[in-house]
């Protein structure tokens, strides 16, 4: 049986990438966006999958792409939102919406897939975090600390899903050249690929090439880890 795997924020980015990348190791996709139609629209048409419109971070939303989308066996947080800038100039709204797209959109859509992972007695849920969710990051203090949370959602989950036969790990990439950096210098863009061991930025691909694996029974002994993609940044 072909399984289905809803990957949230795929639009474009390491979310695009990972649906191309599971479409071609024979998964159907179901591709989430909110803002970017058009992109989504495109890649749907592309891959010969279906898309749905929902903000995460809406519990409503998350309830009808639920419902709309039918049984999930793989689902995939990637949608999440960042900000560069010094934590005393965020204020109460930045910060709220960091944390309801990037925490609390995880966790809604954790919430609605889980009864029919439970139900079936598998299912993999795969949480797009960030180096800076572990190594922390300077002028990115808000979306660090929301990186976090998404680390220890995981930890969490794996440990208490693992009875009812749900794998649930992390993907923790480091600096990938992807729209998050496209506000980067060419010099900033510098500065991290000199930080990196493998002497580059890292890819979308790079990064859904183990989105894919994960998702694989070649995974099936794999839960509760939180694995770096991130050409040894923090090795």
């Amino acid at each position: 049986m072909v399984k289905t795997a809803l990957i949230t924020g795929a639009a474009r980015g390491i979310g695009a990438a990972s649906a191309r990348a599971l479409h071609r190791d024979g998964f159907e996709v179901i591709i989430n966006y909110n803002r970017s139609e058009a992109a989504a629209l495109t890649l749907a048409r592309e891959l010969n999958a279906r898309a749905i419109r929902a903000d995460v971070s809406e519990k409503d939303q998350v309830k009808a792409m639920f419902d709309e989308a039918g049984r999930i066996d793989i689902l995939i947080n990637n949608a999440g939102i960042a900000h560069y800038g010094l934590f005393t100039d965020s204020d109460e709204t930045l910060r709220r919406q960091i944390f309801s797209v990037n925490v609390e959109g995880a966790m809604n859509c954790c919430a609605f897939a889980l009864p029919g992972m439970i139900a079936q007695k598998q299912g993999i849920i795969i949480n797009i975090s960030s180096v800076w969710g572990i190594y922390g990051a300077s002028c990115e203090a808000v979306y660090s600390a929301s990186k976090s949370a998404v680390t220890g959602l995981t930890l969490s989950l794996a440990k208490e899903l693992g009875p009812s036969g749900i794998r649930v790990n992390c993907v923790a990439p480091g600096a990938i050249d992807t729209g998050m950096t496209a506000g980067f210098s060419d010099a900033d863009k510098a500065n991290l690929a000199e930080k990196t061991p493998l002497c580059r930025l890292g890819t979308a691909l790079d990064v859904a090439e183990l989105v894919s694996f994960l998702a694989q029974d070649r995974a099936a002994f794999i839960t509760g880890q939180i694995i770096g993609v991130d050409g040894g940044f923090i090795g």
